[in-house]
């Protein structure tokens, strides 16, 4: 089963116990979720540990995160599948300008 999972900045995160994490946000909120949840680090980030949580999750929960950074995990197996995101785009309809010619530069 494919689960959309964010990838979220956090402070710390600590394991409680072994079906739970506490979390800590930059902002400050703390939380606990499931270890279930939690998908693993997020590498790809350089400046602070970044790790991929399951979007169902994070809705339910007070935990500071941003939804520009988002993934597709298999549940079965825990690993990232290969996201494609196909975007149309439809321009507007411009109508043409007539030249006016200027007085000055006509011999």
């Amino acid at each position: 089963m494919k689960i959309k999972c964010y990838s979220v900045r956090l402070k710390s995160i600590e394991q409680i116990s072994q079906k739970a994490f506490r979390v800590i946000s930059f902002d400050g909120s703390v939380d606990i979720i499931p270890s279930s949840q939690v998908f693993g680090q997020d590498y790809s980030v350089k400046k602070s540990d970044a790790y991929w949580i399951a979007a169902w999750i994070l809705e339910k929960k007070a935990i500071q995160y941003s939804t520009k950074k988002e993934s597709w995990y298999n549940s079965d197996n825990g690993e990232m599948m290969p996201s494609i995101k196909i975007e149309t785009h439809v321009p507007t309809k411009i109508d043409p300008i007539t030249p006016i010619a200027d007085a000055s530069l006509i011999r």
